[in-house]
This record gives C-alpha cells, sequence and structure tokens, in this order.
C-alpha cells in the first residue's frame, strides 16, 4: 500500500480521532513507538494497552511520553475511579489497532478469550469500530493452519488485517512474518478512518461471499511445454485483498501468478481451464459475488505428449509443428448459466483494438452485472504492471472510464460498483435474516 491511499504528511488529519493500539509480545513491539508517534503526528489521540509480554520488550513510560495519556497493562489498572478502564477504552475508541500482533492474540480475538486486559478490551469493542491488526512472527507460524483459520475468521468478522511482509527474521529465518512497514500500517489507519477518497471507509461486504478468479491457466503439451499468457495475476489478487478488507470471506482460484497471493483468503490453485472451471463450480453456488479476472486460455492441444516432444518430431520438409487445439470452456459463461437469485457476476476483457466493442460482443456480456474493458497495449494498463486503465461497462448501457489507477485502486471503484448492483441488495437481506436467527455462524 506504499503508493496508495493518503498522503502522508504531518497534517493534523486525525485530529479529534480516538485511538486504541494494543501491543502484543512481538519483538516488533519496539516498532510500534514510531507509528505511536507518527499517529500521533497527526493528531490522534492514542491510548496504548500492553500486554504483559510487549512490556517485557518495551516500557510502559515510553507510550505514555508519546502519548501524554496513562498506558494500560494490567486488567486492574485503573486509573480513572469512575470508569471502568477495559469498557471505557474500548467503546470511546474511534478505531482499535493491535501492532504487533501475536499468533497468541489473533487466537484469543478469534476464539473470544478475555484474560488480559489488551484481549478483554478488544472483547468489549463495539462491532461497528474499527479494529486493525498488523500481525509480526515467525514464518512457520503465521502460515500454520490453526493462524490461517483465525485470520479468516477475524476477516470474516470485519477486522482487517494488515499482512506481514516477507524478509529476515528476528530468529533469522527468512520468509512471510515480518511486521508491515511503519507507513503502510500508519496508511492503513488514516485510510480506515477518513477513506482513500476522503470518505469514511467501511466494511461493507462484512460476511458476504466473494469467489475471485485469477492468474493465467497453463495448458500442457508435454511434461515441460505448455500454451499460456502473459497475466501476473495482480488485477485478481488486488479485487481478492481489497474484498478480504471490506469484510468478505473470499475464495481466490488462482492460476499461476507472479504476484504474492494475499493472506487471509482461501486459496484455491489450479493449473489448466478445466481445473479452473471445477473448482469454480464447486464454489460457485454459495458465493454473492463473482469476479472472473483470470487470463483463460481460449485453446488447449487435443492431446498431451507423455515425453517430451523431440526435434525429429517435426516434419523435416517443413521445419514445421502442427499442434490441434481444442476450445476450452467459457468459465464465466458456464457459471452465469447456473446463477441464482443474489449474485452479482462481473467479467473482464482484456483487449489492443476496439475495446469497447470488443468487450460488449463477449459471449457473456449479457449474462453479467458488470464488464471491466481493459487495453492491454496502452502504457500503464498491460498484464504484468502495478497500474491499470480500464473501462466500467454496466448491463444497461453505461459505461464508467477510469483514468490510471493503482490496482488496488482499480478494485477499490469496482467493488464500490459492485456494491451498487440490485442483487447484492437481496443477497444483504438474505444475509441479515440468517444473521437474525442466528447470529453465530450465520453462512457456515
Amino acid at each position: 500500500m506504499t503508493d496508495e491511499g493518503i498522503r502522508l504528511t504531518d497534517d493534523p488529519v486525525l485530529a479529534g480521532r480516538n485511538l486504541v493500539l494494543g501491543i502484543s509480545g512481538s519483538i516488533a513491539a519496539y516498532k510500534a513507538a514510531d507509528f505511536c508517534s507518527r499517529l500521533g503526528k497527526l493528531g490522534a489521540d492514542l491510548h496504548v494497552v500492553l500486554t504483559a509480554s510487549a512490556t517485557q520488550f518495551v516500557g510502559p513510560a515510553t507510550f505514555r511520553a508519546l502519548t501524554r495519556n496513562p498506558v494500560l497493562s494490567d486488567l486492574f489498572d485503573e486509573p480513572h475511579a469512575r470508569r471502568i478502564a477495559h469498557i471505557d477504552v474500548a467503546q470511546s475508541a474511534d478505531l482499535v489497532l493491535v501492532a504487533p500482533a501475536t499468533a497468541d492474540i489473533l487466537a484469543k480475538m478469534a476464539h473470544g478469550i478475555a484474560d488480559d486486559l489488551l484481549s478483554t478490551c478488544l472483547l468489549a469493542t463495539p462491532p461497528t469500530t474499527p479494529v486493525l491488526v498488523a500481525p509480526a512472527m515467525n514464518a512457520v507460524m503465521w502460515n500454520h493452519p490453526a493462524t490461517q483459520s483465525n485470520v479468516r475468521t477475524l476477516i470474516g468478522r470485519g477486522v482487517q488485517v494488515i499482512e506481514p511482509v516477507h524478509g529476515l527474521l528476528a530468529c533469522q529465518d527468512v520468509g512471510q512474518g515480518k511486521l508491515a512497514a511503519v507507513d503502510d500500517i500508519v496508511r492503513y489507519v488514516v485510510d480506515r478512518l477518513i477513506g482513500i477518497d476522503g470518505g469514511a471507509a467501511t466494511c461493507d461486504y462484512h460476511g458476504l461471499r466473494v469467489l475471485v478468479t485469477a492468474g493465467a491457466t497453463r495448458e500442457p503439451l508435454d511434461p515441460v511445454r505448455f500454451l499460456s499468457n502473459r497475466s501476473s495475476g495482480k488485477m485478481g489478487y488486488a479485487i481478492a485483498e481489497a474484498a478480504r478488507d471490506r469484510g468478505a470471506r473470499v475464495t481466490l482460484v488462482s492460476g499461476h501468478a507472479s504476484a504474492a497471493a494475499p493472506g487471509g483468503v482461501d486459496l484455491v490453485q489450479v493449473g489448466t481451464a478445466d481445473e479452473m472451471l471445477a473448482a469454480c463450480m464447486e464454489h460457485f453456488e454459495s458465493c454473492d459475488v463473482l469476479v472472473a479476472a483470470a487470463a483463460v486460455a481460449d485453446y488447449a492441444p487435443v492431446s498431451f505428449a507423455a515425453q517430451k516432444i523431440k526435434k525429429p518430431d517435426v516434419d523435416p520438409a517443413t521445419d514445421v509443428m502442427t499442434i490441434a487445439l481444442r476450445r476450452t470452456p467459457h468459465i464465466l459463461a458456464t457459471l452465469a448459466l447456473k446463477r441464482r437469485p443474489g449474485q452479482v457476476l462481473v467479467g473482464f476483457a482484456a483487449e489492443t483494438q476496439n475495446l469497447l466493442e470488443n468487450a460488449r460482443r463477449k459471449p457473456y456480456a449479457d449474462l453479467v452485472d458488470l464488464m471491466v474493458a481493459n487495453d492491454v497495449t496502452a502504457a500503464g494498463a498491460g498484464f504484468e504492471a502495478d497500474t491499470n486503465i480500464v473501462t466500467l461497462l454496466w448491463r444497461d448501457g453505461r459505461s464508467t472510464p477510469l483514468p490510471l489507477l493503482s490496482k488496488r485502486e482499480v478494485a477499490k471503484h469496482l467493488l464500490d460498483a459492485v456494491a451498487q448492483c440490485p442483487p447484492l441488495e437481496d443477497a444483504r437481506r438474505l444475509l441479515k435474516t440468517a444473521e437474525t436467527r442466528n447470529p453465530i455462524n450465520s453462512r457456515d
């Protein structure tokens, strides 16, 4: 998120905002003093809650000096005689940030355990208050199924996860688990409170299921060769990440991609177009939104050579090899014919000429609620770029061109547009009814 969202300055953009900063026992706890200082310079009124383990890495005096507020660490700390500390802190917050967040505090949050001051404050935080967590831990701990399950649970409840980054860890291992950059954490806080475009940020996809396809399919010729394309997966991954951050439960069906897949989503890796269709069929019925951003091969070899094809297999008279190809299944069109009420379908059209005309002539154009068209020959809009230039095409004939934006910003605009589609309102009504009948695990 380094190039996205609010540009950081020392302007008091957070003046009047009451923030709770929870710090748990990671070696990265010392970095909390840095973003605590940065948030204070932006005008935030900060209240720090330390776990007992965190105090072993950094002392309360540091944060008391930075915030000019009492620092709480013990469940029985009561600096104000007329107010219960953990209730007062939790219910007066405009936003709660837990950074660094250990595997332990993530597990407590996911399972409602309240055995110290920080976990008790988190349990007492109203569901409408934005909660952000920035995990930091050993890579094996981060990737452990229990941790990833806890992360998915929290995301499903609307918690925003600022993913750890890949790098050299304190234990000297190398992997994903390093606390996100200070600037990125501060940006996430600012964006969540005042929005990327200056408006209030929301978790408007909370509880909804979003199915995203991304990356390129690979159609094998022989054990070492395949037909494919240049898709990096970046656009689809950005959409999956943005939907996750807005509270959705995301299933990401991905072909080959050069981008790093986001955490906190259900990742299904596939190879061929047939495999991608099978994976989508498995998850389509239960999803509320399908965003088909994958670059699926239109054709695949009719036959697969069990052994590597050798040069003598080529016609010596012409030096030409002829490969018979078959059309692959059209994933979006196939799924569109099976859609149920309340589902929103979004297709992508990557073109090199006559962009809008060709996009509207796609075989599934009349079956989707929204089409995202982009000219991959335009500067900044190619497959492997970090930016994109797209036009949103609505079923009723409207078109909304977007300028050159980062793919994360394109994802935001796309999800904003999807949120306006009438079928999603039906899905929200069904979800609200289910939650009223069974507030816990209403979609499981």
